[in-house]
Formats: structure tokens, C-alpha cells, sequence
């Protein structure tokens, strides 16, 4: 089963300085029929006006993904980790227990794109860490390349969760066969270009929320850029 959810139904905000487009219920937005999937609970699509950003606040017991789409994002905390990632960067932060963090467009001049991505933990109560990663943006080329997984892959951060970030940039006409296991599903969201997936169109903005749909067939119609999720 595949329910698609597009672009144009999606809430939006524009604060000015902050311009996102969350998937789930976030902050002062709520929709009880759109509260997370799975162990997922955010995905918001934000641009940072540059030098902008969020102030300190806490974070407890959740697993957040910052994937850098364009621009830089600064990363400061109290465990005192302070990184500048770019494009080809995966910050991933295990709040735990509790930590106090920050994230700015690093750049005075630059548009900051970003998705934050928000996992229920598999364990409550563990001591809090932080972890940014690097991967090749060449190897998106026509494949599914793992960022973020549970399991110990090369250039992928880890998390306390049982699931798998891939990214792909797919070209027109190419297509890619995902057999996911049994009892499993995926999240899919199309950040660039227009992708086929068992016979819905899904364009730029869009999300699928697929369960028991068995190998799935993720054809370009244009050129794609896209995310997959594997989640319990």
C-alpha cells in the first residue's frame, strides 16, 4: 500500500527568516491525522535566511538527522561539539538523556536548505552523543547510497534506531529496484525532479508512506533527486 501525500497539501510556514514545510505535525501545527509514520516523527523541509537560525533549546530521548541539501549549517551543543557541514554532510545527534544545542546558517550571504529529521529511540535514557558524517555525492549517482543507518557502514552515521537513510540522484529514464523485508516500511520523498513508484507520479515536495508493497520500482521521469527511508 502506497499513500502519496503532495506538496500543495502540505502546511507551510514563513517566519521570514525561516521558511519550512514539515511532513508531520510540528511546533503550532497540528493535524491528528498526520503525527509521524512508524518510529518517524518529523520531516520538515526548511530554508535559513543567512545568519539565521535556532537558538538554544533542549532535546530528550529522540534521534535527530540534519542533511544539508545547500549551503552551511553550524552546529553547536553542550557536549561541546561545534561543526560547519555543507552539502555531502550528515549530522546526526542522539539527545538521550537531555543536551542543549544550536543550529545557524553559518554563511552571511548563502540560503541554508535543510531536512531535520526527528526517530523515536530504541532506547530511552542513554547518554546523549553527537556525530557528523561525510559522504561522496558522486556515489548518489544512480544507486541508493546509505547516510544514516543502525548498521556500521563506511561514511554513514550511526543511530539508535532500527533504520536506513538512503539518498539516490537518479537520472531520466534510469530506474531502481528497492526489496524491502517483510514487516517493513519506507518513507520516500522527492526533493528534486519527478519520480514513478508503482504507478504514482510523485514531483518535488511530495511523500509516500509505503507499507507491504513489496520490491518497489523507483523510476525517474525527469532527473531525481529523492530520500528512502527503511523504518520497523
Amino acid at each position: 500500500m502506497i499513500n502519496v501525500f503532495p506538496a500543495a497539501e502540505r502546511h507551510s510556514a514563513d517566519l521570514g527568516w525561516l521558511r519550512s514545510q514539515p511532513s508531520f505535525s510540528f511546533g503550532a501545527y497540528y493535524d491528528p491525522n498526520r503525527t509521524g509514520f512508524s518510529v518517524m516523527r518529523v520531516c520538515n523541509d526548511d530554508y535559513l535566511a543567512p545568519g539565521k537560525g535556532f537558538g538554544a533549546h533542549p532535546h530528550s530521548d529522540m534521534e535527530i538527522v540534519s542533511i544539508v541539501l545547500n549551503g552551511l549549517i553550524r552546529h553547536e551543543d553542550n557536549l561541546g561539539n561545534s561543526v560547519v557541514s555543507s552539502f555531502g554532510e550528515v549530522q546526526r545527534m542522539s539527545a538521550g538523556t537531555g543536551v542543549i544545542h544550536t543550529e545557524f546558517n553559518a554563511s552571511e550571504e548563502e540560503e541554508l536548505r535543510l531536512l531535520q529529521l526527528w526517530f523515536m529511540p530504541k532506547k530511552r535514557g542513554v547518554a546523549p552523543s553527537y556525530e557528523a558524517s561525510r559522504f561522496d555525492p558522486a556515489r548518489l549517482h544512480n544507486a541508493l547510497l546509505p547516510v544514516v543507518s543502525d548498521q556500521a557502514l563506511k561514511q554513514t552515521a550511526s543511530i539508535g534506531q532500527n533504520l536506513t537513510i538512503y539518498l539516490s540522484k537518479l537520472e531520466q529514464g534510469k530506474q531502481l529496484d528497492y526489496a524491502g523485508e517483510p514487516g517493513r516500511k519506507q518513507f520516500l520523498y522527492i526533493i528534486e525532479g519527478e519520480l514513478r513508484v508503482h504507478g504514482e507520479t510523485l514531483a518535488a515536495g511530495d511523500t509516500a508512506q509505503i507499507e507491504a508493497a513489496g520490491e518497489l520500482a523507483l523510476a525517474a521521469k525527469e532527473p531525481a533527486f529523492f530520500m528512502l527511508i527503511d523504518l520497523p
